[in-house]
């Protein structure tokens, strides 16, 4: 059957100045290999492929999202901002009924990038995609929003940042954190006391093969995202389950990343991960453009790929189902987990150890949230990081009810930063927008 073509966006942004070092697998040349491509197939020429030039993000776009330690300026460069615009730009098209769908191929990514922010971890600054979130949510309305994060790695600053929101379904599918950075992202892992089942973690095991990433799509993924009826579905598109890449462990093809957006139909794509420059990216990046585009992507194959090498085992398949099955049923009983887990509890407190592998920081936090039937409850973060800085942050979430909200304002009003010895004191309101710094 002849597809229906979609009118599909497409924004670019190699980031020519921005660099861990000239040799890291996180450079421009992620993103040159793959233009050249698109180029040399005439996907621009196409009447219902369209290119965009990226927006810039501004600093109340972070201040939706992130505590930035001490400010924006000091963790981000310009072309944070221009990587963050360009999903926002993504997501404009699509809202303004400009296309049916965008894909973001920006960069620096962001999905490790956390709320709070004392410097760079697993190459992510800030986290683009739930800046682009925040920013749609500002401009058109609160929307029911679910995140597919289908990079090799878990994607634990989406995760984070959205821990606590029951309109923002995040579904991680990535090589089980035993394995690999950042060690997170297991079954359990399921979402804050106020949002149970809105986060769902899917951890494979390494040499997972396409039949392996199709399999949790069709059993889970779309399952889940039919019951939770999302307005908008976000492909987080991290491409280092390839086969070839040099990170990872994972049997993913160009073929299995176009088929997965074919059936996943996502509104909006932004790019991630992804450091086979040469022999990944440009096929599974066009893969997936077509995909989105509703155009023929049979033909787009790797010059070296070998069907019959990259099966995986029998064991593999048998775990898979496995433990797809096992986050199904864990799914289907959310309702009943709150009551089950808390109790009575009106406070649930974590303590973390996070590791900034890129700019190498640790910091401590505990996060107390407000246990509400009402809204995603307020948060409050003590964190102390190896750079010296130990700061307060109160967020209240959007949207807000009256009790989260009143709570919040009075510990703000009181908390004394010279008793507690505080560097800085945040105030994040999420439902009126209103970013404090002390």
């Amino acid at each position: 059957m002849r597809k229906k073509r979609k009118k599909t966006g497409l924004i670019f942004f190699p980031a020519f100045d921005w660099a861990i070092s000239p040799t890291h697998p996180e450079r421009e040349e992620r993103l040159l290999y793959t233009q050249d491509q698109v180029f040399e197939e005439g996907l621009l020429d196409l009447e219902n492929i369209i290119e965009f030039k990226p927006a810039v993000a501004t600093l109340e776009d972070i201040h939706r999202v992130h505590i930035c330690v001490p400010d924006v300026k000091s963790v981000i460069t310009e072309s944070h901002l221009i990587s963050a615009g360009g999903a926002i730009t993504a997501a404009d098209k699509v809202l303004m009924g400009e296309v049916d769908n965008a894909f973001a191929l920006v960069r620096p990514p962001g999905h490790h990038a956390m709320r709070v922010v004392h410097g760079a971890r697993g190459f992510c600054n800030i986290n683009i995609e739930a800046i682009m979130i925040e920013n749609l949510r500002k401009k058109y309305g609160h929307k029911r929003v679910a995140v597919v994060d289908t990079d090799c790695h878990h994607g634990d600053g989406t995760q984070d940042i959205y821990w606590h929101d029951p309109n923002t379904l995040y579904i991680s599918i990535h090589q089980d954190g035993r394995t690999l950075y950042p060690g997170s992202g297991f079954q359990e892992e399921f979402g804050g006391p106020n949002a149970l089942g809105t986060t769902i973690n899917v951890p494979l095991p390494p040499n997972t093969s396409d039949e392996g990433f199709l399999y949790v799509l069709d059993h889970l993924i779309l399952p889940v995202l039919e019951e939770f009826k999302p307005d908008l579905v976000v492909n987080s598109a991290g491409q280092d389950n390839h086969y070839s890449d040099p990170i990872t462990n994972m049997r993913f093809s160009a073929q299995g990343y176009a088929t997965l957006n074919d059936r996943l139909k996502p509104d909006i794509a932004v790019l991630e991960g992804g450091y086979s420059i040469e022999g990944a990216l440009p096929y599974v990046n066009v893969g997936i453009i077509l995909a989105m585009a509703g155009i023929d992507y049979s033909a787009v194959r790797e010059p070296d790929y070998d069907p019959e090498a990259m099966k995986q085992s029998k064991e593999i398949t048998k775990y898979i189902e496995e433990v797809t099955s096992d986050i199904y049923i864990f799914w289907k009983k959310r309702g009943s987990l709150k009551a089950e887990l808390l109790g009575d509890a009106r406070y649930t407190k974590r303590e973390r150890d996070i590791h900034y592998d890129t700019d190498r920081i640790r910091e401590q936090q505990q996060e107390i949230v407000r246990v509400c039937d009402d809204c995603g409850g307020l948060v409050t973060l003590d964190s102390a990081a190896s750079t010296g800085n130990h700061i307060f942050a109160i967020i209240v979430p959007s949207p807000a009810c009256p009790a989260c909200r009143d709570e919040g304002e009075k510990i703000f009003d009181s908390i004394d930063k010279a008793k507690h010895q505080i560097h800085y004191l945040y105030f994040q309101d999420r439902d009126r927008d209103i970013y404090i710094v002390k």
